[in-house]
């Protein structure tokens, strides 16, 4: 007579837990990242409208902000920007406009860091670039925020 198999032989439940382990050791750092790139993109939105503010300043008024911090001048509530979770301060350095974006909540490796656009006008033309730098080491924020 023939015998019938009732179940999985103890070699191919390990070959099944292999390849689970595997496939869990390259998928969990690919996650953390896409959670740090996520936080990172929130971070850029609560900083996008500042950065329109003060362009619009720019265009309007023909220079920079001439006082630190001067919300109001640039048309945003007196207490400032509102911040998200992953921005712990935004500040203007005077007459510069630059924006200097404290990071916290994020990573170990990110949070208290800071990251400082600097605007930049060509004369004639009303377009306003960034330039951004960056305090951290750290590959993810480098290469998000191209610093």
């Amino acid at each position: 007579m023939k015998q019938v198999q009732k179940g999985f032989t103890l070699i191919e439940l390990m070959i099944v837990v292999a390849i689970i382990g595997i496939l869990a050791a390259v998928a969990i750092p690919a996650y953390q990242d896409y959670i740090v790139k996520a936080k990172l993109s929130k971070v850029s939105a609560s900083v996008d409208p500042v950065k329109l503010a003060v362009a619009m300043y720019y265009q309007e008024q023909g220079s920079m902000p001439t006082t630190a911090d001067a919300w109001t001048t640039i048309g945003l509530p007196s207490t400032g920007p509102t911040l998200g979770t992953e921005v712990a301060s935004i500040s203007q350095t005077a007459t510069t406009g630059a924006l200097v974006v404290t990071l916290q909540n994020i990573k170990t490796g990110i949070d208290t860091t800071t990251i400082t656009m600097t605007p930049s006008t060509t004369a004639g033309q009303s377009a306003m670039s960034w330039t951004n730098t960056c305090t951290s080491t750290d590959t993810i924020l480098k290469k998000y925020f191209t610093c």
